[in-house]
């Protein structure tokens, strides 16, 4: 019964974004707070209010404050600021895909169909 219990502790506290057992393969990515911001803010833009609560959710769980991460892909397009991979709905990868047909540039398009659909 203390081990269920052990085991249902740590998955209370692993789902809402603390630190976990060590070992498990989860670590949580160091980012200024800058591209926190970013990330966080970024989830403004997904289609519904539980895909922008998970977004959100997301971000709390896998990423914390602290150092600049350098390798962390960030762009700016049209005032639109954006961090890492877009979780695009199946319309918005269609209007990527349309925008790079027309020669718009992949990461231009994908933030832009991100925000815009």
């Amino acid at each position: 019964m203390n081990k269920i219990a052990a085991v249902a502790g740590l998955v209370v506290v692993a789902a809402f974004g603390g630190p976990t057992a060590a070992g498990d393969g989860f670590e949580q990515h160091e980012v200024s707070k800058e591209q926190y911001q970013t990330l966080i803010a970024q989830c403004r833009y997904a289609n519904t209010g539980k895909a922008r609560a998970e977004c959100r959710a997301e971000v709390r769980a896998r990423y914390r404050i602290g150092k600049t991460d350098t390798t962390l892909d960030c762009r700016t397009y049209s005032g639109i600021s954006v961090c890492g991979t877009l979780k695009l709905s199946r319309a918005e990868r269609e209007c990527t895909q349309d925008s790079t047909d027309q020669g718009l540039s992949f990461r231009r398009a994908e933030v832009e169909c991100y925000v815009l659909v």
